[in-house]
């Protein structure tokens, strides 16, 4: 199988936690006409967007739903554990340390990882070398003030 052409964008969670950031950039993907699977380890994380992704701003919300309700396949954004995307996703979100797999087919991939944690900042680490060792275009995005920066 021949390597995809997937970006992998790596952000630095430094002055908002993932539950600010992660709606953001999750719009952003829509915005662009993409379709999102949120990837993560911890089974209490998917019951905890679930819910946020309803309820995060007071006049938005970001439809999605999890991948073991029915029709998962349509939806715009899919939380998941699992490794399949059955909904199609442009864009992958890796969150919680949860690993890319295939990135076939996807035109980014965006690994969120906590700043202050030290096994998160290792983990990421790894994972850079892993995934630049494929031959993919990484980049390394940290907080700024405003937004994003991007650094390497």
């Amino acid at each position: 199988m021949t390597e995809p052409s997937c970006e992998v964008w790596f952000y630095h969670l430094e002055r908002t936690s993932l539950d600010q950031a992660l709606p953001e950039l999750l719009d952003k993907t829509l915005a662009r006409g993409w379709k999102a699977v949120v990837r993560t380890t911890a089974p209490e994380r998917l019951d905890h967007l679930d819910g946020w992704l309803w309820s995060y701003r007071d006049d938005s919300f970001l439809p999605h739903g999890l991948d073991s309700e029915p029709l998962a396949e349509r939806q715009p954004i899919l939380l998941t554990r699992e490794m399949e995307r059955p909904n199609g996703a442009q864009a992958l979100f890796l969150v919680d340390g949860a690993e890319p797999g295939d990135l076939d087919g996807l035109a980014r991939c965006l690994v969120l990882f906590d700043g202050a944690d030290e096994a998160a900042l290792a983990h990421a680490r790894r994972q850079w070398t892993q995934i630049k060792a494929r031959g993919l275009a990484v980049s390394y995005w940290r907080q700024v003030a405003r937004g994003w920066e991007k650094q390497a």
